[in-house]
C-alpha cells in the first residue's frame, strides 16, 4: 500500500530548497520542488488531481500564482512559507492570500513544516462550501456554484485518497516521540514550554474580541500540544497560572476578579479542540 503523500513545492530561494529536502522523509513524502512560477503552474496544471498539499514561498508573485491557481481550478491544502520573524497574529500582515484554510510559517520555524502540512490537510477537510469561504477574484470562468462545487470535489477527492492508503482520515496525524515535550532536551523542552505559554496567553487575551487570527492561535497552540504529546492537565496547570497572574494584577489595580470566571470557557474550547485532535488520531475500525 502506498504510503506517501504528494507534495508540491513553489521555492525561490535556493538555501530554503536546501532546507525543506532535510525535512522530507522520503518513505513518507514524494516531493517535487518547483522554482519558477511558469514551471510550478504548468505541474500543478497535469497533477493537481493527485497532489495533497502545497508549500508556498510567500514573495511578490504570490498574488497572480494564487488568482492563476483559482483559475485552473487547483484548491488544495496550502502551507506558506513567511519571511523569518513574521508574526501573522502579532502584526496582522497575513491577508487570506489563497484560500480560508491557508496555514502559515515563518521559515526560522521551519523545523514544524511537518506539522503545518498535517493541519493545512486538516483545516482544508473541514474547509466549509460556502461562496465566501474561498477568496477568489471575479472571472468570466469562475462562478460562486463551480467554486464551491470544485471545492467539495477536491476534499472529497482526498479524504478517499487518505482513507484508500492508510485505512483512516486521521493518518496524517503521525507523531514523532522523539518530539514529544518528555524527551526534548532540556533547552528544546524550555522553549516549547514557553511558546507553548506564549500562545495561550495571547489566546486568552483574543478570545472575547472580534479578532480573524484567533482560529488560527487556537489551531497552531493545539497543534503543537497535541505533536508534544501534552496532557488535558498540563493545559489547566497552564491556564490555572495564567489565572493567577491576573488575579493578582486586578488586585493590585483594586479591581475585581469575577471576569476571570469567564475564562473558563476559553479553557473549555482550548481543551474540546485538543481532546478531538486526539480522538481522529485514533485508527477506526474497518
Amino acid at each position: 500500500m502506498l504510503l506517501q503523500l504528494s507534495i508540491c513545492t513553489f521555492v525561490t530561494t535556493a538555501t530554503l530548497i536546501e532546507t525543506l529536502q532535510s525535512h522530507f522523509d522520503r518513505d513518507r513524502y514524494l516531493v517535487t520542488y518547483c522554482s519558477t512560477a511558469k514551471e510550478f503552474l504548468a505541474y500543478i496544471e497535469q497533477h493537481k488531481q493527485h497532489l495533497d498539499c502545497l508549500v508556498l514561498e510567500e514573495n511578490s508573485q504570490f498574488g497572480d500564482l494564487a488568482h492563476q491557481l483559482h483559475q485552473s481550478k487547483a484548491l488544495l491544502p496550502a502551507v506558506l512559507l513567511l519571511p523569518s520573524g513574521t508574526s501573522c497574529d502579532v502584526d496582522g500582515g497575513c491577508e487570506i492570500a489563497y484560500h480560508d484554510a491557508e496555514v502559515y510559517l515563518s521559515v526560522d520555524r521551519i523545523a514544524q513544516l511537518l506539522e503545518a502540512i498535517d493541519r493545512a490537510i486538516d483545516r482544508f477537510l473541514q474547509l466549509p462550501p460556502p461562496e465566501r469561504s474561498i477568496d477568489t477574484r471575479p472571472s468570466e470562468s469562475t462562478s460562486p456554484v463551480s467554486a464551491e462545487t470544485f471545492l467539495m470535489e477536491q476534499q472529497q477527492r482526498l479524504a478517499d485518497k487518505l482513507r484508500e492508503r492508510l485505512g483512516y482520515l486521521g493518518v496524517y496525524y503521525k507523531r514523532n516521540p522523539q518530539r514529544f515535550l518528555r524527551n526534548l532536551p532540556r533547552e528544546e523542552r524550555q522553549k516549547l514550554i514557553q511558546q507553548i505559554q506564549h500562545l495561550y496567553h495571547d489566546i486568552v487575551l483574543n478570545y472575547f474580541f472580534q479578532n480573524a487570527s484567533l482560529n488560527q492561535q487556537i489551531d497552531e497552540f493545539v497543534n503543537l500540544a497535541f505533536f508534544a504529546d501534552i496532557s488535558v492537565t498540563y493545559i489547566v496547570e497552564i491556564h490555572m497560572e495564567l489565572m493567577d497572574e491576573f488575579s493578582n494584577q486586578l488586585k493590585l489595580e483594586g479591581r475585581s476578579e469575577e471576569i476571570l470566571l469567564d475564562y473558563r470557557l476559553t479553557l473549555i474550547d482550548v481543551i474540546a479542540h485538543l481532546c478531538e485532535m486526539y480522538r481522529r488520531s485514533i485508527p477506526r475500525d474497518s
